[in-house]
């Protein structure tokens, strides 16, 4: 089995660290290609930047899912899901959709703790993309200062903690730990937190392996069946061919 992990944001030490996590959650048959997106933002931490993030996982996904199984879009609010579901054959997995529903297994009240205030909003849209928010009991967010999104776990892991422990106590029965950059975080705090702490990436990486051990078909009718072939101008070539059914193709002179 091959998965694809794509992290959207530019950071390339996100991406190691999130690699480095996986392994602890991959069955021994499993190889993973991490891959960084080439353009956009350190890390994404609005819509606007979400939507940018979006576009880029469609044309990374449309040049390097030849020979994948199933792909895990790296970043919590899950940016391009829906439209990579749709174009595209291979099972796509979202962090943000597979913690939530991985919490709902586990509980029947979720709460969703992240690191920067800036987030919030983008992280409401997603619970409602997922159609969780009648099991959602809010989102919290660390109100400190960091200097590094890299290290930004180890800089408020303190405040994190107090934040999942105070979820706990308000009457949460899961805590979901949102954003790539606190990915590995839960495994170091769940001692010092009384209900299960959920890592979106574990999440992702293990609904992605069950789904293809499935054998579950891509659709070819209803709602996320692939679109018909449609004339694309001015985008990359990869995803060009692939929305013009053209994949497979050599590129022409014009780079179509």
């Amino acid at each position: 089995m091959k998965i694809l992990l794509l992290n959207p944001n530019t950071s390339e030490a996100m991406t190691a660290r999130m690699a480095q996590a996986a392994a602890a959650v991959l069955a021994p048959d499993t190889r993973l290609t991490a891959l960084t997106a080439a353009r956009g933002l350190p890390y994404i931490a609005s819509r606007a930047e979400a939507q940018l993030a979006g576009a880029a996982v469609l044309e990374t996904l449309a040049e390097h899912q030849a020979g994948h199984d199933a792909a895990v879009i790296a970043a919590f609010g899950d940016p391009g899901l829906v439209a990579a579901r749709e174009l595209f054959d291979l099972h796509v997995v979202g962090m943000a959709e597979a913690a939530m529903l991985t919490a709902c297994m586990l509980g029947q009240r979720f709460s969703i703790v992240t690191f920067s205030r800036k987030l919030v909003p983008w992280y409401e849209d997603a619970v409602h993309q997922a159609r969780l928010q009648d099991r959602c009991g809010g989102i919290q967010a660390a109100e400190g200062a960091f200097r590094s999104v890299s290290e930004v776990q180890h800089e408020l892991e303190a405040e994190i903690v107090s934040l999942a422990v105070r979820a706990a106590a308000n009457g949460a029965d899961t805590v979901i730990l949102a954003g790539a950059p606190l990915t590995g975080l839960a495994a170091r705090i769940r001692a010092a937190v009384p209900v299960p702490l959920i890592d979106p990436l574990a999440a992702a990486l293990g609904q992605a392996q069950a789904l293809v051990r499935m054998g579950v078909r891509a659709p070819e009718a209803g709602r996320f069946a692939r679109p018909g072939p449609k004339s694309a101008t001015g985008l990359p070539p990869a995803l060009a061919a692939w929305i013009e059914h053209r994949e497979g193709e050599e590129p022409d002179e014009a780079g179509r």
